[in-house]
């Protein structure tokens, strides 16, 4: 695994680089995205038959054959092993629990003069949810997704999902019963996004889509911004870590190729001031590739995508790990709290030797869609109010129109917007 050295005289120019790990030719896709969302647009359902044909090698022989049959799904929670079952449950619960602690809540205030000011919160109506398919399934997606939507009390939830051969994943749709998902269309790819965002002739549009995707995805949920929310535009998966002398090379390692058996795109990035523990990690991966069911996707990740740096002192292994914000970054110092404060930017923060990555990704409880390439400088983690909006509630008696009224008007006044300034004026007590 590549070593650099922040003293090293070409460091700037390899650490742009890691910085621009997440940067893509959007350009490149988009008119291919586009063409599909204006085929779903024109054609509705036989343009996601079409797309099934093309992409996932089967073809629908009737609008039915489009969705999974809700009996599939109890059948397929009922087939999968009893300790699976439980260990799904142990995730749905935790992640319930945790969930309902986000919820906003609606307020109203009373002012002395007969104003009232408020804010009401109310979930959307109807959320998708885009769980990916193709080199994996992933059924922690589907609750990930589906949890906060419903802890936010949206009444009907959709779920697209690629099926390749029109074979469903069945541990993803054991996870469909178990969150009592009723729509799920076997679509994947930009075709998905497009079904949701505009609907089709079996498919009633959406108020948000969530969800992680490829670039495909990516590009479709940007260009559907606006005729619908979105949670964020997710890329590759990836994992920063900062380590001190005390952390364990095996544990940095194999928490580094938990990210880079993801995706050959996906980035893991060491950050640490002990060259020993720099050196005996990068040993350690080399060591652990071999084992790996996906060594092929891990290898070609670590070799294009991965880097340990190491730091001067912690502070400035700090600095470089805001400036990368990744989504994931866990903390293996020996005193990893009192590190928490000058952390700013990072998707989800798993802090100590016993709290790997792939604990989030399943069963801790926090939600594991998270800001990637950098964008956690300004994205948060998927939460309940991603499914939810708010409203603001004014009420004003003649006793506070009296009082603010003239300023409001003069405000409009200046404006110009003269219809604004005499609607208050005319309500004036005078």
């Amino acid at each position: 695994m590549k070593i650099i050295n922040t003293q090293d005289k070409n460091f700037e120019n390899e650490f742009q680089e890691i910085l621009g790990r997440a940067k893509v030719d959007i350009k490149k896709v988009s008119s291919i995205v586009n063409g599909i969302i204006d085929e779903i647009i024109e054609d509705g359902d036989k343009a996601v038959s079409s797309h099934i044909s093309k992409f996932d090698n089967w073809t629908p022989l009737s609008e039915s054959d489009l969705f999974v049959d809700i009996k599939d799904m109890e059948t397929a929670y009922n087939n999968i092993d009893s300790e699976l079952r439980d260990s799904l449950h142990l995730a749905h619960d935790r992640i319930k629990t945790y969930h309902e602690k986000q919820l906003p809540k609606s307020w109203i205030d009373f002012e002395d003069n007969g104003t009232i000011l408020g804010q009401k919160v109310t979930s959307v109506d109807r959320a998708g949810l885009y769980i990916p398919g193709g080199k994996a399934a992933y059924p922690s997606s589907l609750l990930m997704n589906a949890i906060p939507a419903q802890v936010a009390g949206v009444e009907e939830i959709v779920v697209c999902t690629p099926t390749p051969d029109n074979e469903p994943n069945e541990l993803l749709l054991a996870a469909c019963h178990l969150c009592g998902i009723k729509t799920v269309m076997k679509v994947g790819g930009a075709s998905a996004i497009a079904a949701m965002a505009y609907g089709t002739q079996t498919l009633k549009k959406v108020d948000v889509i969530t969800g992680p995707g490829n670039i495909f995805v990516a590009t479709a949920k940007k260009l559907v911004f606006g005729e619908v929310n979105i949670d964020m535009i997710a890329g590759p998966s990836e994992i920063g870590i900062l380590a001190d002398e005390t952390a364990k090379p095996n544990y940095l390692a194999i928490d580094l190729l938990s990210q880079a058996e993801h995706d050959e795109m996906a980035s893991s990035i060491l950050i640490t001031t002990d060259e020993n523990i720099a050196k005996e990690t990068s040993i350690e991966v080399d060591n652990y590739l071999a084992k790996l069911s996906r060594s092929e996707i891990a290898q070609k990740s670590i070799d294009e995508r991965g880097c340990i740096i190491i730091a001067q002192n912690m502070d400035e292994a700090i600095d470089l790990m805001n400036d990368i914000a990744p989504e994931h970054l866990e903390v293996m110092t020996a005193s990893p709290f009192d590190l928490l404060a000058q952390i700013k930017h990072a998707g989800a923060i798993f802090l100590g030797q016993n709290t790997p990555e792939p604990i989030g990704d399943y069963i801790a409880g926090p939600n594991h869609t998270l800001p990637t390439g950098g964008t956690a400088k300004f994205y948060s983690p998927l939460n309940v109010e991603n499914f939810m909006k708010k409203s603001s509630i004014i009420s004003f008696s003649q006793k506070a129109i009296n009082e603010i009224g003239n300023e409001c008007a003069l405000l409009a006044d200046t404006e110009g917007l003269t219809a604004h300034a005499e609607s208050v004026r005319v309500r004036l007590g005078k």
